[in-house]
C-alpha cells in the first residue's frame, strides 16, 4: 500500500516526536545520558520555537516525519507563552551538573553561528531556523517537499535572500543541491568529555 504523505501545520501533539527526531539527528546521547539528552532536545526544540514565523511538517501515516521551521526576521514576535515554556526547559536542564556541562558545549556552537553571521556581513530577511527528518523516512524527498514549503512561504512574504546554520554532522550538501550558497565557513575543535574530534560550521543562503 502507498504511504500516505502531508505537508501540513505544526500541532502541539507532534511536540515529543519532534523532540525525538532532534535528539537522534544531533547525537545528543553520544554527549550525556539519557535524561540529559531528552532535556537538551527538549530545549533545543524549544528554542527554534521561540524563532520562528512558519511551521511545516510532514506526516507518514499519520506519524510526524519531518519538520522545517522559517522565520521573517522582520516580522518576528515570540509569543510570551512560548518563551516561557523554552525558559522553563532551560531551568530544568540547568538544575544538574551535567546539564550546565553539557550546555556550555552547545553555547559555543551558538557563538560560532554569530560569528559566521557577523562574517557575512549582510542583513537577511529570512533564515531556516530548523530542519530535520526522521532518520527512519530519509530519502523518500521529504526534505525536498519541505524545503519548497519553506522557500514559498517565504516568497509570498516578500523576502529576498534568506539563510541557514549547519556543519559536518548533517547532511549539508543538501543545502548546494537546492541551489543554496556556502557563504562562510569555521573549523573548530570540540571537546566532549575528554574526548576531541574537529567539525567544520556553515552558513548557505540563497535568493528566493
Amino acid at each position: 500500500m502507498k504511504e500516505q504523505i502531508i505537508i501540513r501545520e505544526y500541532k502541539e501533539t507532534d511536540h515529543k516526536f519532534l523532540e525525538n527526531m532532534v535528539r537522534e539527528a544531533w547525537k545528543y546521547d553520544r554527549f550525556c545520558s539519557e535524561k540529559i539528552s531528552a532535556k537538551m532536545a527538549e530545549v533545543y526544540l524549544n528554542s527554534c520555537l521561540t524563532n520562528q514565523t512558519f511551521i511545516a511538517v510532514a506526516e507518514i501515516d499519520g506519524i510526524p516525519a519531518g519538520v522545517i521551521m522559517a522565520k521573517d526576521n522582520r516580522a518576528h514576535k515570540c509569543p510570551l507563552s512560548l518563551r516561557l515554556k523554552w525558559l522553563k526547559s532551560v531551568a530544568a536542564l540547568f538544575i544538574s551538573g551535567e546539564g550546565r556541562k553539557i550546555s556550555k558545549i552547545f553555547m559555543r556552537v551558538q557563538d560560532i553561528d554569530k560569528e559566521l553571521l557577523s562574517a557575512c556581513e549582510k542583513k537577511y530577511d529570512g533564515e531556516i531556523a530548523l530542519f530535520v527528518i526522521d532518520k527512519r523516512y530519509r530519502g523518500r524527498g521529504l526534505g525536498r517537499q519541505l524545503f519548497q514549503k519553506a522557500v514559498a512561504y517565504m516568497k509570498e512574504q516578500g523576502i529576498l535572500e534568506f539563510y541557514l546554520f549547519t556543519d559536518t554532522s548533517c547532511n549539508y550538501p543538501f543545502y548546494e543541491h537546492v541551489g543554496m550558497t556556502r557563504r562562510c565557513q569555521k573549523k573548530q575543535e570540540i571537546d566532549v568529555n575528554g574526548e576531541k574530534g574537529d567539525m567544520t560550521f556553515f552558513i548557505y543562503d540563497s535568493r528566493c
